[in-house]
């Protein structure tokens, strides 16, 4: 994080330099002033800031490292100097800031757009048509999380392997990248078509590590085929480490989601298990009640025939879509938004736009400068 410092003021001579000190984040302002009764009002304005940057400090959290087990980052406490005049001399703020995404950290928030969007990747196209009716920074590549899992489910649904066949989750399938739980045990026993239902609706992610083990050739072949497939659909910009989404490694562009939205739609059980809204499993001892990862299916006034959601901290939250508005199938693409509900806001946001604007198409230049 660059902290840009600028002068103070030469009280003794009488001349009063302005100095704007500026946080990255936009967490604090402080203005140097000419005289000693500003310079003490200056000390009080700090300490207001340093409260409230303690406050934002206490109640921010890192984001979850899991799309149903989310586990606190660690993150380094950083302190900041403050250099103003005042009878208390030099201030020290501590602030723990929330390490950047991938989209931050490139400055993709940064990119002018049509509609005020939280994420800062977003792409939506008629389905039918495949007419650009909004644009930003599609062309960036970036880390898309648990959006894996539709890939996942076309190479597992291609394999044409029984899905009444019985599949254990064993110490392979545990997470030993970002260190995730889940609550299905090691030992749980489903079949591939359970496994895959999960997998999809509530993005379980050891269901998916496990269906990518049983794979003849084992993971290994099974992540080919997952970069097979990505090649066959034109994704020229993908590319899966593992059959999760939990490694920053699995990057995509939203163009290249698009080409895997519409493929994934041509399979009528990834159609029907990502859009189911609950789902309970059998896995040996009890059972387990599972609920959807994606908020729109349980709201009425969506129409949607495909969806899968994603995070981890370096892809923010991501969130893809087929959805038929006033008739018109659409696909979604929101990557890299900031706070647990903002992609399912933007994704309301956009509808709205839509009505209002009637469709026209609206783009913006992506990060490398290019227009669309």
């Amino acid at each position: 994080m660059k902290i840009a410092l600028f002068s103070s003021l030469n009280v003794l001579r009488g001349v009063a330099l302005g100095t704007v000190m500026s946080v990255a984040a936009g967490a604090l302002t402080v203005a140097a002033l000419a005289t000693p009764a500003d310079a003490f009002a200056a000390s009080a304005h700090q300490s207001a800031h340093k409260k409230q940057l303690k406050k934002k400090a206490a109640e921010s959290t890192a984001a979850a490292t899991d799309e149903r087990t989310r586990k606190p980052a660690k993150r380094k406490h950083v302190t900041y100097t403050v250099h103003g005049h005042s009878r208390h001399g030099v201030h020290r703020v501590a602030f723990e800031p929330r390490s950047p995404t991938a989209g931050q950290a490139f400055g993709l928030q940064d990119t002018p757009e049509g509609v005020a969007l939280r994420s800062n990747v977003a792409f939506v196209v008629d389905q039918n048509s495949s007419e650009v009716l909004l644009d930003k920074n599609s062309t960036s590549v970036v880390p898309i999380a648990s959006i894996t899992k539709l890939m996942t489910a076309m190479v597992v649904l291609d394999s044409k392997l029984p899905l009444t066949d019985q599949i254990e989750v064993t110490e392979d399938d545990r997470d030993y990248e970002k260190h995730t739980s889940s609550r299905l045990r090691v030992g749980s026993v489903l079949s591939r078509e359970d496994m895959l239902h999960i997998a999809l609706m509530a993005s379980e992610n050891r269901a998916a590590a496990a269906l990518s083990r049983y794979y003849p050739g084992g993971r290994p072949a099974f992540i080919a085929a997952m970069n097979a497939k990505a090649k066959e659909l034109g994704m020229a910009e993908t590319h899966f480490e593992n059959p999760t989404g939990l490694t920053s490694h699995n990057v995509s562009t939203a163009r290249d989601l698009v080409k895997m939205v519409n493929a994934a739609y041509q399979y009528p059980l990834i159609r029907k298990f990502s859009t189911d809204r609950s789902y309970d499993v059998y896995p040996g001892k009890g059972v387990l009640a599972y609920n959807s990862t994606n908020a729109l299916v349980r709201n009425p006034t969506w129409d949607i025939g495909l969806q899968k959601t994603g995070f981890i901290n370096e892809a923010g939250e991501c969130m893809v879509m087929q959805a038929t508005i006033h008739g018109r199938p659409l696909v979604m693409v929101l990557l890299d938004s900031t706070g647990k509900y903002t992609r399912f806001a933007d994704a309301t946001r956009l509808r709205k736009w839509l009505d209002d604007s009637d469709g026209q198409r609206i783009t913006s230049a992506d990060a490398g400068g290019r227009g669309t």
